[in-house]
């Protein structure tokens, strides 16, 4: 059993706030201390390093993502930092002439961010690219696209769909059945390399598991088997599994999954005007679109209690948390509060959420998985959501203060490709929420990235640095000024740098390391 033996640092761990050392043994946190207590363990250490002052803190979890989307993003067109329709274009332009796939995959355009106020329009995007060349660009949130003409000759379907209205633009069933087309048009090993792209590109942001949210309408049941082949090399984060079908109970455990949960839709996205509200968008004659009703959410959740798997849902707008809220309470009356609380099921974004629902969530010990990257891009005054909604629906988005108050686990997540692998951006973002009444504290935010994803996901021996917990974490390169030893956690300020990953290791595994950095 190897050991390793850190020391001349800080560690965050609540054994001892002072720590300065630590000790592992093969998977296993063996020992947190002081400089001095530490001595006993060099002799026979594989490996000891001078931290020179750096910081280790349990390995980060994001608790939403989509690996092979996120791959398949990382090598496709990144429109995220178009600052025009024309510009987007442009860019699309661009790309094409390199590309080598006859596929174009682009990814991260928002209209709310350009001038024009629009996106591009099917003729717009073959202009860009040729006549003969399917394309499918993805708006930021993944909840509608763009298609160029020979993508749609490519999946005829879409034009009979729900959300198709002849521009090239796709939202709703529409968007499903041309995701699932993009999906087809991309080889199993191409899939499969796009996964182990986005579990190294999330082991080098320090995180070591990731919570994989499949669905039939943006996944392939193949990737699970990727991810179990990628996993058997012990070198990469671990992931934790979800389908997020309704009624899938046996699908779930056929995938090895949690639960039939995660990204199985009550609604849409705000960004697309699909996220069911009660009172029409500010900006859209409409109050978006719910897609499961109550009974449909008891049923479910029902037979995942039964099944001891874990039930959860995607809902956004006020109308589909109400939706979903019920439908709990429903399930509860029948399995019981206590069957509900030990199945630990999960609502995925939950935004806009109003006391009565908090409390609800509370005590049936749901747990909210949520993202706070989507306050910092679109929170605010004069931004996205207040865009789409006005600024008092939008201040009162993402309460995470309140949900914590009233005593609702919470588990941070990124849901990338949609916003980056970014934790201590996530963690920055919770302590400074637009409205400062639902900001969390730096620990707070930090526990809810860490023992947060692991609790989500059932687990409760993860996700701090103790003798006897795993050995998952991360070793970071902190700023002088960004250094707050009061909580042995960085100063994370807006304006200061970041901290700098040089080491993940999960459960003993390195999976990333700047090579050099901790000679």
């Amino acid at each position: 059993m190897s050991r390793t033996a850190l020391r001349n640092g800080r560690v965050h761990s609540p054994a001892l706030p002072t720590a300065t050392a630590i000790c592992f043994e093969g998977d296993t946190v063996a020992w947190v201390g002081d400089d001095d207590g530490i001595l006993g363990y060099l002799d026979g250490a594989d490996e000891v390093v001078d931290l020179r002052g750096r910081l280790v803190a349990p390995a980060f979890v994001d608790a939403h993502a989509h690996l092979a989307q996120t791959g398949l993003a990382l090598r496709g067109l990144d429109l995220s930092k178009a600052t025009s329709l024309a510009d987007a274009l442009d860019l699309l332009e661009q790309y094409a002439l390199t590309c080598p796939s006859r596929l174009i995959l682009g990814f991260g355009w928002d209209e709310t961010r350009w001038p024009e106020r629009r996106c591009p329009t099917g003729a717009e995007v073959d202009r860009a690219v040729g006549p003969a060349r399917p394309a499918y660009l993805s708006r930021v949130d993944v909840h509608s696209a763009v298609l160029s003409s020979a993508f749609v000759a490519a999946a005829p379907a879409v034009r009979q769909q729900e959300g198709w209205d002849g521009t090239g633009r796709v939202d709703r069933a529409a968007h499903h059945v041309a995701r699932d087309a993009a999906n087809g048009l991309v080889s199993r090993s191409d899939r499969r390399d796009a996964v182990h792209d986005a579990l190294l590109h999330a082991a080098a942001a320090g995180i070591g598991a990731v919570h994989e949210l499949g669905a039939p309408h943006l996944s392939r049941q193949d990737d699970f088997a990727a991810i179990a082949e990628l996993g058997h090399g012990g070198a990469l984060a671990e992931v934790v599994g979800y389908w997020g079908e309704l009624g899938a109970v046996d699908t779930a455990r056929a995938l090895d999954c949690l639960g039939a949960a995660g990204d199985l839709c009550c609604d849409g996205a705000v960004g697309s005007h699909t996220a069911a509200v009660t009172s029409s968008y500010a900006d859209a004659d409409t109050t978006g679109h719910l897609y499961l009703s109550r009974e449909e959410i008891r049923d479910h959740v029902v037979a995942c209690t039964r099944a001891d798997l874990q039930a959860g849902f995607h809902a956004i707008g006020d109308r589909s948390v109400a939706t979903v809220v019920d439908g709990l309470r429903d399930a509860a009356a029948i399995v019981g509060a206590d069957a509900m609380v030990g199945g630990r099921h999960r609502l995925e974004h939950v935004e806009m959420i109003d006391a009565e629902q908090i409390m609800t969530l509370a005590e049936l010990g749901v747990v909210a998985s949520v993202q706070p990257m989507f306050d910092d891009l679109w929170g605010g005054a004069g931004d996205m959501y207040a865009t789409r909604l006005g600024a008092a629906r939008s201040l009162a988005m993402n309460p995470f203060a309140t949900m914590a108050r009233a005593g609702v686990a919470l588990a941070f997540g990124s849901d990338s490709p949609v916003t980056p692998f970014d934790p201590w951006g996530a963690v920055r973002a919770a302590a400074w929420h637009h409205n400062d009444a639902e900001r969390l504290s730096v620990p707070a935010a930090f526990a809810a990235h860490t023992r947060g994803g692991w609790y989500a996901a059932r687990r409760d021996d993860a996700g701090i640095l103790a003798p006897g917990a795993p050995a998952s974490y991360a070793i970071w390169d902190v700023d002088p000024e960004g250094a707050d030893p009061a909580i042995s956690l960085p100063n994370l300020r807006p304006g200061l740098p970041l901290p700098r990953c040089l080491r993940t290791v999960a459960r003993g595994r390195e999976i990333f390391d700047v090579q050099g950095a901790l000679a």
